[in-house]
């Protein structure tokens, strides 16, 4: 038989070897200019931040209420999307019916929508005149505008997509034939949901809520417009930091560097999933 060779690899070297040579400085020059462009305004946050109060400034009753809530808020709206979003991930992913398409595209709209837009949207469906709101205060007394309440389902609304999308991948790549093996011996759909399919997306399903918990601690937009901006009940994190713009910068470079410092950790934490070293 005729052997191949690469003629053009180095003697003693495998012919599979990647190549390295010089990198073309009209690629490199963007490339510099591109990541300058994304590590100096976090660089701004580190040398402008005021190292000598940051104590006191982290314990002020503003920033720890803010704080408080967010992580309160942020939780509540992860568990809805869980309970919300999982199934609806199931759904897409392994049920085929007319209009799937359609309806995965729906998913995802919150993702490229102005946040603020989704708030006034929120306020058409579940304001005291909206389609449900009137009818949520009428029939229950229930008021969700300018809430708590409100600010969950602000978030929930704008971080829900990316757990659906994180699970749905997470199902479509799971092996299918151990949910096949449980139905064979005789388990029910539910029996098999929780006890094989669950535990076998358990990794994606815990990228997903954490990318999830993530987005709705960010949040700004649709909960400013749906919920308000009032300190103890609606004001978020993000929401103080605009609010501290005005007053004192110190402060709002602090609380930055709370949220700075919660984006590197949710990265540190999904390093093996979303991060690949060459």
């Amino acid at each position: 038989m005729t052997q191949v060779r690469d003629h053009d690899a180095p003697r003693g070297r495998p012919a599979t070897r990647r190549r390295r040579g010089r990198v073309p400085a009209a690629l490199l020059i963007p490339a510099g200019l591109g990541l300058l462009f994304l590590v100096l305004p976090l660089a701004g946050l580190l040398i402008r931040a005021p190292w000598t109060t940051l104590p006191e400034r982290l314990t002020e009753p503003g920033a720890l209420t803010a704080l408080r809530l967010s992580v309160q808020t942020a939780t509540l709206a992860t568990a809805l999307c869980l309970l919300l979003g999982v199934p609806l991930a199931w759904l897409l992913a392994r049920v085929e019916f007319p209009g799937r398409r359609l309806v995965r595209a729906l998913v995802t709209v919150p993702l490229v929508l102005p946040p603020v837009v989704g708030g006034v949207a929120l306020l058409l469906v579940f304001g005291r005149r909206g389609l449900l709101g009137g009818w949520l205060d009428t029939t229950f007394g229930v008021t969700l505008p300018f809430t708590t309440t409100g600010v969950v389902l602000a978030e929930s609304f704008v971080a829900m997509p990316f757990l659906v999308i994180a699970v749905e991948g997470a199902l479509r790549a799971a092996d299918h034939r151990y949910e096949e093996a449980a139905a064979t011996l005789g388990a029910s759909r539910w029996t098999t949901f929780t006890h094989v399919t669950l535990p076998l997306v358990a990794p994606g399903l815990a990228a997903g809520a954490v990318l999830c918990w993530a987005r709705a601690l960010g949040e700004f937009g649709a909960t400013i417009t749906f919920a308000g901006n009032y300190p103890g009940r609606t004001q978020t994190m993000p929401l103080a930091v605009y609010l501290a713009l005005e007053t004192d910068l110190e402060s709002a470079i602090v609380l930055s560097l709370v949220l700075l410092v919660v984006s590197v950790g949710i990265l540190v934490a999904l390093r093996d999933r979303w991060m690949t070293t060459a």
